[in-house]
């Protein structure tokens, strides 16, 4: 067993060595194990000191209590639990332990100067909140006065959203019956106080869990339900964001804080979480709903049912959701906007209906809740089925075609239910055409997987032939067609695997850009020609003509920017097709001669699919402006952007990258802010991808012009994350080049870099094989050595830091020397410990030092010479040891030379280094002659 003691010991250690982690580990250890009541306040008190410098503060106030309640007079307890209070706003219980450690110790200047300052702020808070009340007041007289200006009302609403964000305006609105003034505004039916009270009310539950139960409950979850099913697009969003932050505080999530006495209140926000979930559920299958506020609620529940994290095993509101609730989500997707019994519905609701359900089936746990799952939909479906009634038939076919785009291999199992293929069959020779209509987007959402599609070849691409030719009506033409694009690209980009004759491929693709560039038209007929592209894109021959035709681009980039957020997926698919950014396989030359030789089947790759034909289709793109229509995507607040979208986007955004030269082009339209999200959230692919275009930006380009603002802090961790073993070379190499761009630029950009924990990997980078990882590394360090955190990590003990940059300054590649002796010339410049330490972490510094300052590249030897006055400067006892090695015939000779413009700057240094030992005494002047 370790001895507290000890343990202690090495705590204290690891906080001089500003790692505060591992001295809270240390300290915690010791905790555990000691009993003796005198060292456990020390430890209480010491780990109280490392929360501090971590700004975890509630955890320092709390340690340095319990450090108290074993002795009330610890000074420094009772100012560490000040320091710590007066962070969480708590002035007052600060002032308390200040005016304890002054009556300890009164003639202490610090206690005497924090009780100075702690006194001018509660003096200054009190103030604050006084005039804050008489604002609020009359704020709420202005806009509740129906006489008063319309300017006037405009600035009093803005303001009040401005201070209900505020946590002391939040608070006093709240004190001063503000919410029940809120909700007489929104009762006023004008829709812009009916705004700025719903977004003030947004800002007042924001982190604080006890106010937004309180608001929750005195508004009325049916109220807030049903201001959201309010056919005004505004109102209703900002209805949705008010009810997804007072569901995100119910969750513990967002930017939870401390709020002192909240903190001993124990609040059951299961209850609540249940009951906002059930009135969600209701507003799917009410008449009285909008279609907006049908996509608010199943947005909602698309972003907190399911679990974020798979590891976490609670996935009881999926399946409570599934119970209560699975059979109204079915309805929603089995409605036909064309019959006249229908739900009002968006362009969007259905698919996001689809989405949702596919998300509660992957969120389920077992095969026994997904068995459930099933058995809930056939059963369902099943009591839809009547042959004496085609419009409740054709309800149970949509229903199965909305499953089809959420969970498919579910889909796929309704398919196999008895009569349900045969009833698509049936409707497809139907004379009705909304029965063909419902049919052929069942078959085309049926074809989706290459053994499926095998199947339907065989007898769904006759019927489809037939609906083409037969029908004249333009959007069964359209589907038809869409359905003989996905079974036409069913061998995906393989050449050989062409389902279709020669030439059939481009005729249909022809007829697609057709219909998409004809705008009498529909959206919704015209989105289903996008449809068809994504599929047959995949033909490289398809490619090339539709990159050439602009106005079809244009129409495409018009579709994916207006409110039918559908098309996404299909937009971001045909994108994906024309740069080639998808996954390939490398063919093994000698499994290529195998397969031959046996007659398997080789995958051959289209002529138009080599390099130079993608950089002319990448080139094309990018001057048809398909970064704008990209970033108008990514900006997409729905659940329809779903984590493979933002895959798909990603990838795009990536091969756009590719050549240097078109980054500037992409930052010009948006790209950098659009990657910022896609770097943050969806698949892991994804992120990796978007990470990785934003370390290409990141490593040619101005940090200020392409990431302009606090936006270039978000984009540190992105690149930080490609900093891994399992990431590519070439990824570790740009994301290094953007780092060092980053950590030239000021110190916050560097201080940010540490936080994120990157210097352990870029000092692993700096001793890479790969010659040009080392170098990227090695400059990177070069710049983050300015800060003055990363200067105290080299100047700590018990590591190799300045040993390693000692060494890389004696490299071959002159490159790495550069940066590495850089790095040192600065570090030694900045702290004089480092030069004392430097000479003992190596027997080879002597020799690498005047390797430096006889270096051919001058850019070396200055940097050399500069760590040489570094060393001189530092300490005369040093610099005597200098003296007696040959590094002063060195200086001597560089110091004797004549003036020369070329290299005045390492002449001038090294007569500087002797002039220093002349002041030393250690040298005396030579007399001229």
């Amino acid at each position: 067993m370790e001895d507290p003691t000890q343990l202690k010991e090495e705590g204290n250690k690891y906080f001089q060595a500003s790692d505060y982690e591992k001295a809270v580990q240390s300290y915690t250890q010791a905790i555990k194990l000691n009993k003796d009541k005198a060292l456990q306040a020390v430890l209480y008190r010491n780990r109280a000191a490392c929360f501090l410098k971590k700004e975890e503060y509630a955890k320092a106030a709390s340690d340095a209590s319990r450090a108290i309640d074993i002795n009330a007079s610890d000074i420094k307890a009772l100012y560490r639990r000040s320091q710590a209070l007066e962070k969480l706003g708590k002035l007052d219980q600060a002032f308390k332990d200040a005016q304890k450690c002054a009556t300890i110790e009164p003639r202490n200047k610090n206690f005497q100067e924090t009780l100075r300052r702690l006194g001018a702020n509660i003096q200054e808070k009190l103030h604050i909140q006084f005039s804050t009340d008489l604002r609020v007041q009359k704020m709420f007289e202005i806009l509740l006065d129906e006489n008063s200006e319309k300017e006037k009302r405009e600035k009093a609403a803005n303001n009040l959203i401005v201070l209900g964000r505020e946590e002391a305006g939040a608070e006093r609105i709240f004190q001063n019956n503000g919410v029940s003034l809120l909700l007489q505004l929104i009762e006023t039916k004008n829709a812009e106080l009916i705004l700025a009270a719903v977004r003030t009310l947004s800002g007042m539950c924001m982190g604080h869990k006890a106010r937004a139960t309180a608001i929750l409950h005195y508004l009325g979850i049916d109220n807030i339900c049903m201001w959201m099913s309010v056919d005004n697009e505004e109102i209703s969003l900002a209805v949705c964001n008010l009810l997804q932050t007072i569901t995100d505080c119910l969750l513990g999530q967002g930017k939870e804080e401390h709020h002192g006495k909240e903190e001993s209140v124990v609040l059951d926000t299961k209850k609540d979480l249940r009951m906002i979930t059930m009135r969600l559920l209701d507003m799917l299958v009410s008449k009285k709903v909008s279609g907006q506020g049908r996509d608010r609620a199943l947005n909602l529940l698309n972003k907190n049912i399911p679990r974020k994290d798979l590891k976490d095993h609670d996935n009881s509101r999926t399946t409570f959701v599934i119970d209560n609730g699975l059979k109204k989500i079915l309805k929603v997707v089995g409605q036909i906007p064309e019959m006249p019994d229908c739900l009002p519905l968006t362009e969007n609701t259905q698919l996001t209906a689809s989405i949702l359900l596919n998300k509660l089936y992957d969120d389920l746990r077992c095969d026994p809740e997904r068995d459930n799952y099933r058995v809930i939909c056939e059963e369902y479906i099943k009591s839809k089925i009547d042959p004496q009634d085609m419009d409740k038939t054709l309800h149970a076919i949509q229903m199965v075609s909305g499953v089809l785009q959420g969970p498919f291999d579910l889909g796929n199992k309704l398919l196999g239910m008895k009569g349900v293929m045969e009833m698509m069959v049936a409707l497809c020779g139907s004379e009705r055409e909304i029965d063909q209509l419902v049919a052929v987007e069942a078959l085309i959402h049926a074809s989706t997987k290459l053994s499926r599609a095998t199947f339907i070849i065989s007898n769904g691409v006759t019927l489809l032939k037939e609906i083409y030719k037969k029908t004249k009506n333009e959007k069964i033409k359209i589907r038809a067609l869409v359905g003989l694009c996905k079974l036409g690209s069913a061998g995906g980009t393989d050449y050989g695997l062409r389902q279709f004759a020669e030439g059939s491929t481009e005729k249909l693709a022809k007829q697609c850009r057709k219909w998409l560039c004809n705008t009498s038209i529909d959206a919704r007929t015209r989105k289903w020609a996008v449809e068809g592209l994504a599929y047959l894109t995949l033909d490289a021959d398809v490619k090339d003509d539709f990159v050439e035709d602009e106005p079809a681009l244009q129409a495409m980039f018009e579709l994916a920017k207006t409110s039918d957020k559908t098309i996404l997926y299909s937009v971001a698919s045909v994108l994906v097709n024309c740069t080639n950014s998808y996954d390939t396989k490398e063919l093994v030359p000698e499994l290529v001669q195998l397969a031959k030789f046996s007659k398997q089947h080789v995958p051959e790759e289209h002529p138009k699919d080599k390099k130079d034909f993608v950089v002319k289709r990448v080139k094309r793109l990018l001057k048809a402006s398909v970064v704008s229509a990209l970033a108008c995507m990514v900006k997409v607040d729905s659940a329809i952007l779903t984590d493979q979208s933002k895959e798909l986007i990603a990838r795009v955004f990536l091969a756009l990258c590719e050549d240097p030269k078109d980054r500037g082009t992409i930052v010009a339209q948006g790209g950098g802010k659009a990657l910022i999200p896609l770097a943050v959230e969806g698949t892991e692919v994804g992120k990796i991808k978007a990470s990785h275009a934003l370390a290409k930006i990141a490593a040619i380009s101005n940090p200020d012009m392409a990431f302009p603002g606090e936006r270039v802090y978000e984009v540190v961790r992105p690149l930080v994350s490609l900093l891994n073993t399992e990431r590519d070379g070439l990824q570790n190499y740009e994301a290094l080049l953007g780092l060092t761009n980053f950590s030239g630029r000021s110190d916050k950009l560097r201080m940010k870099i540490v936080k994120e924990r990157a210097l352990p990997d870029i000092e692993n980078y700096m001793f890479e094989n790969h010659d040009q990882l080392r170098q990227a590394a090695a400059e990177c360090m070069c710049n983050l050595v300015v800060n003055k955190e990363v200067q105290e990590r080299f100047v700590a003990d018990g590591n190799d830091r300045l040993k390693l940059v000692v060494l890389l300054c004696g490299e071959d590649d002159e490159k790495v020397q550069v940066a590495a002796a850089g790095a040192l010339a600065m570090l030694t410049a900045a702290q004089k410990k480092l030069c004392s330490k430097m000479t003992e972490v190596t027997t080879q510094w002597l020799e690498i030092l005047q390797r430096l300052c006889l270096h051919d590249n001058m850019e070396v030897q200055h940097r050399g010479l500069v760590i040489a006055f570094n060393l001189f400067s530092a300490d005369k006892e040093l610099a005597k040891k200098l003296v007696e090695t040959e590094l002063l015939e060195i200086l001597t000779y560089i110091g004797k030379q004549e003036d020369d413009p070329k290299k005045q700057h390492i002449i001038n240094v090294a007569r500087d280094c002797l002039t220093r030992c002349m002041d030393y005494g250690l040298i005396k002047p030579l007399s001229r002659a």
